[in-house]
């Protein structure tokens, strides 16, 4: 089958990832053979290839919003040969320890994850985890459903962690595919939405899809806000968004990586009972929440489309904010 590998991180100019040809894996004990049908690309997907994030699989294929149809059930699964499934970026918990008990797997110790633990999406095929699949809702076609995986997802998760209160106003760092969606979901609740960012294009669409008023990354805010979630990779983020919040509100940041946050001064940032929370990973029970909530309402998801031959330039336009949206690659 065809993949892609990353062979050594490196700047995403330098060719970090490359084709491979590899066998097609059988399905072991609670395994998935899955035949990609479409895979999201993601920004962690580029820290994966960029060395941000530190190798855990040597020459892994990135990919982990995945939308697939079974080929294959190793023994144990629920899921058979025919069914349409997701598989995200969780893909293994231990389900034993203290945070797992308590309902918080996302932060299990022991956790793993698909596209850098154990190989993705960006191939032809790929394995997953049984009991870490989502059924999809069938109002959502592949290309659709792919973002909602870990883009969705993660941004559900982010908004939940902003504690945005009802009828709040909410600002919104950064505008791809995570925050797009992210923001439909609290428009959709009564939430009053800001957008900061540096792409015109992604002003545009934030207007068009609701949102009261888009700006620059650091332009003074029309008004104080109750909640905001930093989803860029910009530790200065964390203190431009700070700055634009009311006593007693609270900046979640989305990603799982984040480039050093610059010194706070403690009574201009962080003063009169405002909160710094971060987001990581997701349990099962966001994405299934999630799924269920984008088909009732109907979330648009603003997708590019790219073949599996373009995974490459596909991270390279995510690097340099050559869409709006996501982008999906479809074998």
């Amino acid at each position: 089958m065809r993949a892609w590998a990353v062979v050594e991180p490196a700047p995403i100019a330098s060719g970090p990832l490359r084709r491979a040809d590899r066998d097609v894996p059988s399905p072991g004990p609670g395994e998935l053979l899955v035949r990609v049908l479409a895979c999201g690309v993601c920004r962690t997907d580029l820290h994966v290839a960029e060395g941000d994030l530190p190798v855990h699989l040597p020459g892994v294929t990135p990919g982990h919003e995945i939308v697939g149809e079974v080929v294959e059930a190793g023994p144990g699964c629920l899921h058979g040969a025919g069914d349409r499934v997701g598989a995200a970026w969780l893909r293994g918990t231990c389900g034993a320890c203290r945070f797992c008990r308590r309902g918080a797997e996302n932060l299990c110790p022991a956790s793993v994850y698909t596209g850098w633990d154990a190989h993705g999406g960006y191939a032809e095929y790929t394995l997953a985890v049984d009991a870490y699949t989502y059924a999809l809702p069938p109002e959502l076609d592949d290309v659709r459903a792919a973002p909602l995986l870990c883009a969705g997802i993660i941004g559900y998760r982010a908004l939940r962690r902003a504690a945005l209160p009802p009828g709040g106003r909410l600002g919104v760092w950064g505008f791809g595919g995570s925050a797009h969606l992210a923001a439909q979901i609290a428009l959709a609740e009564g939430a009053d939405v800001h957008v900061y960012t540096r792409s015109p294009a992604a002003r545009e669409l934030a207007r068009d899809l609701g949102a009261s008023w888009a700006g620059d990354s650091f332009d003074a805010a029309p008004a104080l806000l109750d909640s905001a979630i930093v989803f860029a990779p910009a530790g200065e983020l964390v203190a431009a968004a700070l700055e634009r919040l009311d006593r007693g509100g609270t900046c979640a940041i989305a990603g799982i990586h984040l480039s050093d946050v610059p010194s706070l001064d403690y009574r201009r940032y962080l003063f009169q009972e405002r909160e710094v929370r971060s987001v990581t990973a997701n349990t099962r029970a966001d994405g299934e929440e999630f799924l269920r909530l984008a088909a009732r309402l109907d979330v648009a998801v603003t997708t590019r489309g790219y073949g599996l031959g373009e995974a490459d330039r596909a991270l390279a336009d995510l690097a340099a904010d050559r869409f709006t949206g996501a982008a999906v690659l479809v074998p």
